[in-house]
This record gives structure tokens, sequence and C-alpha cells, in this order.
């Protein structure tokens, strides 16, 4: 259904005439500067019409490395990639990435032999446990499950790959490296992301619309996957979740913007008052910008609980078992255990701080 959708969709365009400006791209772009076609530009750029044909349009529906389960790509970016197969994974590449594939397996191995997360979740025994173990097989469930789709999508898309087509990395960023919603669902089952961003998102509104946006793409997401109630609920309670998180980011964006007006009008009056005003001013933004990171380690903290609650609601204990989960928490022996959750995404949230900040520094140097 969603290849039906991306061929008219692609269609549709193709004759409409595209506002994807390739140049402004290829400036921005380190992959399209190298001469090579990013998966964004192979996306956006319209294919010629011999592409839009029966037989092609065929082929791209039941394309067998990408039929079975995915990651889902594009018409534009398949067809474009028949008469140029990918270059930006040379052949060394792509056994790296099988190598990884492997070693990702042996640990899903391990994984079943010697932890039974799914077997506490799955009969139902986790209702007779403490808080504690309540907490560690929820959290080890999730990182199954990550690990779980990991490898399958990751299997397929490298035979996508030897095959020459180069669909999105459906698993970009481990499940551990993610303190907010937004940056969680750009990277589990990014290509669909990608997907629904293109193909929904945009034209419902895009960002004008946002808050009401995410209820009828993530409803979609959920009867998409099967119709049930428990999927629906997960679907509203990450919207739930969702809301004030964009609200936050808003009224942080706005503050930033403030503090980038405040700096400069900063800068002039130092220009005139001397090197003391600098100092203090100096002084006065490194705390601003040391409390703007406690509270973002903070909500992060709160953000990792919550899509914890939204996908055990979703694929562990289902909407009966909400009311059981929260007075467990609630109670005398399960408040030590929520605030050392809280201190644990805390912490975990920082350490992301830390690798995103090396990171950029990699990509500076």
């Amino acid at each position: 259904i969603l290849r039906m959708i991306s061929f008219g969709y692609d269609y549709h365009w193709a004759h409409q005439g595209s506002h994807f400006d390739q140049k402004k791209h290829i400036q921005r772009c380190h992959i399209c500067k190298a001469g090579k076609a990013c998966y964004l530009h192979l996306q956006e750029r319209s294919v010629q019409n011999d592409k839009f044909s029966f037989s092609i349009y065929l082929c791209y529906l039941v394309y067998a490395p990408l039929y079975i389960a995915g990651p889902i790509v594009s018409f534009n970016a398949f067809a474009s990639q028949l008469d140029m197969p990918q270059n930006n994974y040379s052949v060394r590449d792509v056994s790296w990435y099988g190598l990884r594939w492997l070693f990702s397996l042996f640990l899903m191995e391990l994984m079943t032999h010697l932890f039974y997360y799914n077997a506490f979740a799955i009969s139902g025994l986790w209702k007779q446990l403490s808080p504690m173990d309540v907490f560690i097989i929820g959290y080890g469930v999730l990182n199954f499950m990550w690990l779980k789709f990991f490898l399958m999508w990751r299997y397929f898309r490298l035979w996508s790959l030897i095959c020459g087509i180069e669909a999105p990395e459906n698993m970009p960023r481990c499940i551990n490296n993610c303190y907010n919603l937004e940056s969680f669902w750009k990277n589990w089952h990014a290509s669909f992301n990608k997907w629904l961003v293109r193909y929904m998102y945009i034209p419902l509104g895009g960002s004008q619309r946002k808050l009401l946006n995410i209820w009828v793409i993530f409803t979609f997401v959920a009867i998409w996957h099967d119709l049930e109630w428990k999927l629906l609920s997960w679907a509203w309670l990450t919207c739930l979740f969702f809301v004030p998180e964009m609200i936050l980011k808003s009224l942080a964006n706005a503050f930033q913007a403030e503090s980038a007006f405040g700096e400069f009008i900063f800068r002039e009056l130092s220009a005139v008052a001397g090197a003391v005003t600098i100092t203090c001013l100096m002084a006065e933004s490194a705390f601003g910008e040391f409390i703007f990171r406690e509270l973002s380690a903070v909500a992060g903290s709160v953000t990792i609980t919550c899509l914890m609650v939204a996908n055990l609601v979703g694929y562990v204990i289902g909407p009966s078992g909400i009311n059981w989960f929260i007075s467990q928490f609630l109670q005398k022996e399960g408040l030590p255990i929520l605030g050392g959750m809280f201190i644990t995404f805390y912490v975990g949230t920082k350490l992301m701080f830390h690798i995103d900040d090396a990171k950029k520094r990699k990509h500076q140097h």
C-alpha cells in the first residue's frame, strides 16, 4: 500500500513541477558534494516520464529484497537507481556492513539464551514481580524489540545494497541513544518516518499544523500495523507525550533566538563598556547554558520514561495493564524505583549529550 501511494504521489508531483532546489541541496550535503547522490536527492528529484511504466511499477511493488519487511524506499529513489546503481557503498563497505550484521545476530543469540525478558512479558508473570523487576523486564523487552527489528531490516537492506539499490537505514541510532520523542521516531523505522513526512506530514500542512498532524499520522501508523485497541492506545499515548515536548521545543527555540539577539546587543554594549562587562556577560551566558542543559537532561529522563510506558502498553501489557502498572510504581515500594529510573535516565541523557558534542567536534575538524 505504501509503495502504491508513493508511486501515485511521485507521478502526480512529476507533472506538477518539483520545488526541490538541487543546487542549494548539493551545497549543503557532503555526500552530494563528493559527486555521489544521497537518498534525499534521489527521493526529491523527479524521474523521467518513461520510468512511470507499468513494468517498472510492478517491479517496484514486488522488489524481492524489500518486499517482505522493507526498508521502505520511495518510487523516485527506486526508479533512479535502476539505470545507475548506488555508488555510496563500495564492496568493502557492504562486506563490513554484512559482518556487523553477523555480530548483531550473535548478540541476539546470546540474549535469547541468557535473558528471559520476553518469557516473563508474554506469560504475564511480570504481574507477580516487584517494581524493580518490572522495570528491568520492560527495559529488556524494548531493547530486544530494537535488536530484532534491527536484524530484520538490516538483512533486507544488505540484500538490496548487493543488488545495487540503496534504501534508507531503518535503525541508524541505538534505542539507548535517543532522549526525545522526535529523535526516537526519526531513528526507529526511519524509512517509514521519511515516507510519512513526505507523503502525509507535508501534504497535511507540515509544521504549521504540527499539533494536529501527529494525531492523524500516529493513528494511521497504528491502523497500518493492525486494527487493535492496544496499538491505538500506543499511538494516542505517544501523541499525548509528544504535545508537551513540541510546545517546550518551540519555547526553547524562541528563547534561543531571543538569546542570540540579546547576545548581539551585549556584544555591542561590551565594546563600549569594556572587559569587565564582557567577563560578566560571558559568565551569565555560561550559567544560562548550564541551566538549559540540565533542564534538557531532566526533560530527557521524563521522555525516556514516557517512551517506555507507551511502548509497553502497545506491545506488552496492553491498555488493561496501565492501572496496575501505575499503581505499582506509585506505592511505597515503587516510588524509590521510580526515582532511581529518573536518575538513571538523567545520567544516560547527559552521556548522550557528550556523545553528540564529540560527534559535532569531529565533523567540524
